[in-house]
């Protein structure tokens, strides 16, 4: 195969991998844009591998097989409720691939290049290699939290701001002398002397992040997995890998920025402390001494509720993924439906453990796409709602937010469901959310509690609807 046509097939898979990033901006359109994206990630491979790749074919095949393999027995595998720490792990696979390929391209001593061209091309396989070990290290540590091996709970070391910028100007350093050592035939020392720095880095960086703000990291990790792509684009001269990861860098990095402005963060304050964090601890305390009593309901006391209600919000959180109750979430909005009952969806932009999970998980289910909206697009309207359902989510309905000025997630844009006229929230116990902040939600006078797993709550809900 020419050049030009590999050119061509590079410039084809580009294009369906933009269609296909415009495709997932939509409800509607996202299963096209995974078509458009399994459709460009196929022309590349094959353009690839007929067009550039000229020995060791065997090797090259047996390890597609293997990876294919193993990807399509995890896509089989994997819960929806796993999706966030499937995804972190994928991100720290580019990120080993991104630092392997940087040593293996160093040490290549079939590229002959002096002078400007070689420091360039050394500055391009460091740079590669310190992305792609950070994003390695720190998608494994989200994994590990994700996953509950490890506590969510933020680990805030003493004088942790001067430790990062001790390792930064470490990587800095050992930057120059890489180039120099390299232009004299060596530089393997420094250059793994940075790589255990980078490691260390990552680790650090993620370990010091609260839960609450897991989201952003998702989204964080998945913009410095492009940035490697394209580091490494630019070592191997590769115009796609280049084209490829600025896109997903760069939508990684928007990605990070809305997830931030939902929680009123600010990036580089979710990068140098975990949310829910204050004077190096975890905040346990909503703020107010005396809490008050909780008011608990059985399913058919929800369910008459529901009967009698006009305007129904239905506001899922993780706790519906983990007791994978958004089937059951359909088969009540459906009967509440017939009944000429207005439901609709109100969704948190960090709700879940990534950006979007919520919206996958109703999707999942089948509900309809022009009744699920946004925080913004529906906070107005819980005045006039007549029954709130809040499954298994805490931090986005906490009006600590707006009550408690000295709160960890004060100023955080929170769906107001306190607001109508009845609350019921679906929760296991009152155990905090996910960033340990308590919830004076619980103990308005219009709040519900219906203790329990959610599907079994639901489904008892709906045997009683009629």
């Amino acid at each position: 195969m020419s050049q030009g046509i590999v050119t061509v097939a590079y410039i084809g898979a580009t294009i369906l991998f933009i269609l296909a990033l415009g495709g997932l901006s939509t409800q509607e359109t996202s299963r096209r844009g995974n078509l458009y994206g399994m459709a460009g990630m196929a022309l590349a491979l094959l353009a690839t591998l007929i067009g550039i790749v000229s020995d060791n074919y065997f090797l090259l095949f047996v390890s597609v097989l293997i990876g294919g393999t193993i990807g399509l027995m995890l896509a089989k595998k994997v819960e929806m409720t796993q999706m966030p720490e499937l995804v972190a792990i994928l991100h720290s696979l580019v990120g080993l691939a991104a630092v392997l390929v940087g040593f293996a391209n160093f040490m290549d001593h079939t590229i002959s290049l002096s002078g400007v061209e070689k420091t360039i091309h050394d500055v391009e396989t460091y740079l590669g290699i310190l992305i792609g070990a950070l994003t390695f290290s720190g998608s494994v540590v989200a994994f590990l939290k994700l996953s509950a091996r490890i506590s969510g709970k933020p680990m805030l070391l003493p004088l942790r701001h001067w430790l990062n910028l001790i390792l930064l100007v470490l990587a800095v350093w050992f930057c120059f002398g890489f180039i120099a050592q390299s232009a004299a035939g060596g530089g393997m020392l420094p250059l793994i002397a940075m790589t255990v720095i980078s490691l260390l880095f990552g680790v650090h960086m993620v370990m010091a992040i609260g839960g609450a703000d897991m989201p952003v990291v998702v989204s964080m990790l998945n913009s410095y997995s492009g940035w490697a792509a394209a580091a490494t684009g630019f070592m191997l001269s590769n115009d796609l890998l280049i084209v490829v990861g600025a896109l997903v860098g760069s939508s990684g990095a928007i990605l990070s920025y809305i997830m931030c402005r939902a929680m009123n963060r600010n990036f580089i304050s979710v990068i140098a402390g975990g949310f829910g964090t204050a004077e190096g601890h975890t905040a346990t305390s909503s703020g107010t001494d005396d809490e008050g009593e909780v008011v608990a309901v059985e399913d058919a006391e929800a369910a008459d509720l529901l009967l009698q209600a006009k305007e129904v919000m239905i506001i899922p959180g993780y706790g519906m993924a983990v007791a994978q109750a958004q089937h059951v979430v359909n088969d009540i909005t459906r009967k509440l439906r017939d009944k000429n009952i207005n439901v609709r969806f109100g969704i948190h932009p960090v709700a879940g453990r990534m950006p979007g999970h919520m919206n996958v998980l109703l999707a999942e289910a089948k509900v309809p796409y022009d009744i699920v909206f946004e925080l913004d697009e529906i906070n107005d309207d819980f005045p006039d709602v007549d029954v709130s359902v809040v499954i298994g989510a805490n931090d986005i309905v906490n009006p600590a937010a707006q009550e408690v000025p000295d709160s960890p997630i004060a100023g955080m844009p929170v769906l107001e469901c306190w607001k109508g006229k009845t609350t019921i929230v679906l929760k296991r116990s009152m155990a905090t959310g996910y960033a340990g902040v308590a919830n004076p939600l619980f103990y308005k006078d219009n709040t519900r509690m219906l203790f329990g797993d959610a599907r079994e709550s639901l489904s008892g809900v709906l045997a009683l609807l009629g």
